[in-house]
């Protein structure tokens, strides 16, 4: 595969509801960056497992792969707390772990020309899908912060939740993620800690932009 040289290459890996993706497409957005929320990616491989059982295998999930548009990563039927916890079981999955692979690269290496660079977050991309990347970040929060925002998000597609149960479900992929053989979500020594328990969203951006901007005019 070809990659582009001379892009901006933006890592960050953070464990569920830590307020990651918002914060990456503010910073694709500002920096004119391909944003990949990797765990979409699952999250669509579940979300196929669940609707179409009759014919689930690998081929049938290296074919949607291969023909995967970004814009299928945005249906919201994806947010589920279900397709959640089948995304996580699905990410332990070494077969579909090497399929989605070679995607992720292609979007961290070889974004369309259009882009400036790509900015990829997930569980294990500062240290397994771009391990030299410019800049890498561990985007955390407790799970009180984690949980109110999952709920409200679910509350906000109309879904009849119960807050109670969005953080069993936090803590469910909490363990899952941290302790898969596959791929575990770790922070690198390498990855600057962001803790956006108590921060808005924009400080949170500014705090990643300044870091951004100290590095790229020296």
């Amino acid at each position: 595969m070809k990659y582009r040289k001379n892009i901006l290459k933006i890592a960050v890996d953070s464990p569920a509801a830590a307020g990651a993706g918002t914060l990456c497409k503010s910073i694709s957005k500002h920096y004119n960056l391909l944003y990949l929320d990797t765990g979409k990616i699952y999250r669509m491989i579940a979300y196929l497992k669940i609707s179409h059982r009759n014919k689930y295998n690998e081929s049938f999930i290296k074919k949607e792969i291969r023909n995967l548009n970004l814009d299928k990563l945005k249906n919201k039927k994806l947010l589920t707390d279900e397709i959640g916890t089948e995304a996580s079981l699905i990410a332990k999955n070494k077969n579909i772990r090497k399929l989605v692979h070679s995607f992720q690269l292609k979007c961290a290496y070889n974004p369309p020309k259009r882009f400036d660079g790509s900015c990829l977050d997930g569980r294990d991309i500062t240290y397994k899908i771009i391990p030299d990347a410019n800049f890498k970040f561990f985007i955390t929060a407790n799970i009180r912060t984690r949980a109110l925002r999952r709920y409200n998000e679910l509350k906000g597609l109309n879904k009849r939740i119960n807050y109670k149960d969005v953080v069993k479900n936090i803590k469910k992929r909490d363990k899952s993620d941290y302790n898969r053989k596959i791929s575990p979500l770790k922070k690198t020594k390498d990855s600057i800690l962001i803790n956006t328990s108590n921060l808005s969203k924009r400080a949170c951006f500014l705090k990643i932009k300044k870091i951004i901007d100290r590095k790229t005019r020296n």
